[in-house]
């Protein structure tokens, strides 16, 4: 009778691992590939030196980065050293961005020369300096709560990082750099779905990542998409742009880091164009005080009079001709998307700047936000498509989640993993023809 027992028991678990093996299997089996497309500064950046680099410094001149890669590339985002200032000066050098109004296009720095590493992997999306993991992560928590779902990189997970310092352009105008990444994006989102029986991709995008994303999508056929795209997944994405930005040109932004004196990253930071397409939407700000001065208050109207008051009468042209006709009408790509941000962190608002000028950080009314972009420009898709035909747009608040903390708070992550498992769990008519 105890023999009889054993070898009944034995087989109820050789059952209930089969089941559970098959169950898994078959939730696998059915998981739609899924592409990362970070943020802003979210993922590693390489460069080298060309016969043309002339250092602007004595000191950049003789420090040269530390070269571990063969044909002379180096890490150019992130590496520690630049928060000290001697770097910091040499680091935005090298960084910053040159628009020629005769190509109309933006361009390296001369002498300098840049990759994004891993395309196609999520290798240099988990952490901006691989050395200094505890300190530097960035979607690696992401990753591994996608790999507890049953994810893994290279078969139906994949990582689509860019040269964030890109932008792109309004039509009837070139932008090399990015145009080639939508391109690069392109191909990966057919490639991962005919790696996966011909499943349709989800998209989960950070911040900027968005804006590059929703451009894609409509800047492709409609039957092209109903044929490659699932979902897209939207975290903290500014579809209007933010205020923040206005102080990032007006006065540099040390984006919290203690040791670093914004005024050293200014110009860098202006050259950026991707900072410029970040730039408040006139659509969504309207007339609102965004900066008031002694002698002037500017709204998202007055943007390229706040350039110019600023110092920065060279953003004025790519402003208006690239970037403006590019933010002006946030359209509809007929795809399913969920838009997830934090909420109740105090986000800037309206600046107030002093008799001393812009060499000084502003004075900062509040509003609410994830701290980096507000509530206005979070929620924008839900209220520009609200009761569009043939668009669902599903918004999921986090409370106290901020900007970045949304790719490692827990109750964030839980509630991605939720959605991807939603999306898995719903078949498309769609999604094999």
């Amino acid at each position: 009778m105890r023999l009889i027992n054993k070898a009944g028991l034995a087989r109820t678990v050789i059952l209930m691992a089969v089941i559970m093996y098959t169950a898994e299997a078959a939730m696998m089996s059915n998981m739609h590939p899924l592409i990362l497309v970070p943020g802003n500064g979210g993922n590693q950046l390489e460069a080298r030196f060309t016969s043309e680099y002339k250092a602007t410094s004595l000191f950049c001149t003789r420090w040269n980065p530390l070269v571990k890669k063969q044909g002379g590339w180096f890490r150019l985002w992130f590496e520690l050293n630049v928060l000290l200032a001697p770097f910091t000066q040499c680091f935005a050098e090298r960084m910053t961005l040159y628009y020629d109004p005769e190509v109309d296009d933006y361009c390296n720095a001369p002498g300098i020369e840049t990759r994004v590493p891993d395309f196609g992997s999520t290798d240099s999306l988990l952490y901006l300096d691989p050395n200094l993991k505890h300190i530097s992560a960035y979607m690696a928590p992401l990753v591994e709560s996608l790999e507890e779902l049953g994810y893994a990189d290279g078969l139906n997970l994949f990582g689509a990082p860019y040269d964030f310092r890109y932008g792109l352009a309004a039509q009837g105008h070139p932008s090399k750099v990015g145009s080639e990444f939508l391109n690069d994006l392109k191909n990966l989102i057919e490639k991962a779905s005919n790696a996966n029986d011909g499943k349709p991709v989800i998209l989960v995008t950070h911040s900027l990542g968005g804006l590059y994303v929703l451009q894609l999508l409509n800047r492709n056929s409609l039957s092209w998409r109903q044929k490659y795209i699932k979902h897209f997944v939207a975290l903290a994405a500014p579809w209007g742009g933010t205020v923040q930005e206005m102080l990032t040109f007006a006065s540099g932004n040390s984006l919290g880091v203690p040791l670093v004196d914004p005024l050293l990253v200014r110009a860098e930071q202006r050259s950026s164009e991707s900072n410029l397409w970040l730039m408040p939407s006139p659509q969504l700000y309207g007339r609102k005080p965004l900066v008031i001065t002694p002698n002037a208050t500017y709204s998202a109207y007055d943007i390229a009079q706040f350039l110019v008051d600023i110092g920065f009468s060279e953003g004025v042209h790519p402003y208006n001709t690239r970037i403006l006709p590019l933010v002006n009408n946030l359209v509809a790509p007929e795809v399913d998307m969920t838009c997830i941000f934090g909420s109740g962190v105090k986000t800037a608002e309206t600046l107030f700047y002093g008799e001393n000028g812009y060499d000084k950080q502003p004075e900062i009314l509040y509003g609410d936000g994830d701290g980096t972009v507000n509530m206005l420009s979070l929620m924008a898709l839900q209220n520009e498509w609200a009761g569009k035909k043939n668009q669902s747009v599903e918004v999921i608040r986090i409370p106290d989640a901020s900007h970045t903390s949304i790719l490692e708070d827990s109750v964030a992550l839980d509630e991605i993993a939720k959605v991807i498992k939603s999306i898995n769990s719903v078949t498309s008519s769609l999604a094999y023809s």
